[in-house]
């Protein structure tokens, strides 16, 4: 038996199989088979998402890898800097702070 192109079967479980039912009774699609390219076209959009995410985070490893030898956290510092700066914020009425 030969299927006709662009036919498939496909088997879903029977909490799948209920989602699709509710769609096409819900009257936003008109046949299973429009939900099941939906649900398609998005698993295809998530994929390609993920893959720009992918390169970016890449791109962001090279980048921190090029930018040359790390340097050691200065913890103490970090917190110094920020009481100075949060003391600044308290002495400066909140009409006049910057964004």
């Amino acid at each position: 038996m030969r299927r006709q192109p662009g036919s498939m079967n496909v088997s879903l479980t029977p909490q799948l199989e209920e989602m699709v039912k509710r769609k096409v009774e819900s009257g936003l699609y008109g046949s299973a088979s429009e939900v099941m390219r939906e649900a398609l076209r998005l698993l295809e959009e998530q994929d390609r998402l993920q893959a720009v995410r992918i390169e970016e985070l890449r791109a962001e490893i090279k980048k921190g890898l090029e930018s040359g030898e790390p340097t050691p956290l200065d913890v103490n510092s970090v917190k110094v800097r920020g009481r100075e700066r949060l003391c600044a914020q308290k002495k400066t009425p909140a009409r006049w702070r910057a964004s």
